[in-house]
């Protein structure tokens, strides 16, 4: 009786250890997937802050290749002549653009004493900004409707930047200018001006532009023709230099005036 109600104790042992097994045995499994799930978690989310941080560093690093491209650019267009962009939007819209390049000894040195008595007259006193109007042009509330825009502001713009105005495009504009006039010098920024400003629907140039409105060639315009093209140059899609309003003619006869003024002061585009 004993032996058999200790086997059946025992027995009855046995089955309570391994009932207890059975009830612990689905535990350790859960414990183990637990403990092997963590490492997969946390390699999950060190991808994701890797990815995060690939991100921001590419977006970091796009600053540093635009300027990098922008001084590319400029170190090319030190020897050839740039299109603009506004010449660019035509080509990709189909549309013709008349322009020829030429050196600054091919136009006619009016046009340029012109230009500079019309658009810059300290063009050879700056190092590519006026900043001495510029700060005018911050202190007076009026400041944004006269401008302070140099030639080599307006150079970079048409190279460089979009047409309309805008805050963040004026921003570029300056350390474009500062840039341009350290690497292209007041001469090569000169030429690029003229072979690149528009005088006309699809006319860019200054030989395009003595060609289409006077019928010669940039080098030979006179001192009035200089003077009209000049005028024109604020709004040339509405103004005809060829046919000047009343108002371009007394702009004309405004910038002639000035021209014997700047004609001491254009030292820096000697060779």
């Amino acid at each position: 009786m004993f032996g058999r109600a200790f086997g059946q104790t025992g027995s009855c042992r046995g089955q309570e250890v391994r009932i207890q097994d059975e009830n612990e045995s689905p535990e350790r499994p859960l414990r183990q997937i637990s403990a092997r799930a963590l490492p997969v978690r946390a390699a999950s989310g060190m991808k994701r802050s890797g990815a995060a941080r690939r991100i921001v560093n590419r977006l970091l690093l796009l600053p540093v290749i635009a300027l990098a491209l922008l001084v590319s650019l400029a170190l090319v267009y030190s020897a050839l002549t740039p299109p603009s962009t506004l010449m660019l939007g035509r080509w990709l819209t189909l549309r013709p653009v008349d322009r020829q390049a030429i050196a600054l000894d091919a136009i006619s040195p009016h046009l340029v004493q012109a230009v500079i008595a019309s658009e810059d007259q300290r063009y050879c006193l700056h190092d590519g900004v006026d900043w001495g109007a510029l700060r005018d042009v911050v202190d007076d509330e009026e400041g944004p409707s006269r401008g302070a825009s140099t030639i080599p502001m307006q150079t970079v713009k048409n190279v460089f930047l979009w047409p309309g105005r805008s805050v963040v495009r004026k921003a570029l504009e300056i350390p474009l200018a500062l840039l341009a006039d350290t690497l292209w010098g007041k001469r090569r920024t000169m030429e690029i001006y003229l072979n690149i400003a528009e005088w006309g629907e699809g006319v860019f140039g200054a030989e395009a532009a003595a060609q289409r409105w006077f019928g010669k060639s940039a080098r030979a315009l006179t001192r009035g023709e200089a003077a009209l093209l000049a005028a024109v140059l604020p709004n040339p899609i509405l103004r005809n230099p060829a046919m000047p309003s009343r108002g371009v003619r007394a702009q004309a006869a405004r910038i002639q005036a000035r021209m014997n003024g700047v004609s001491g002061l254009m030292g820096c585009l000697k060779r």
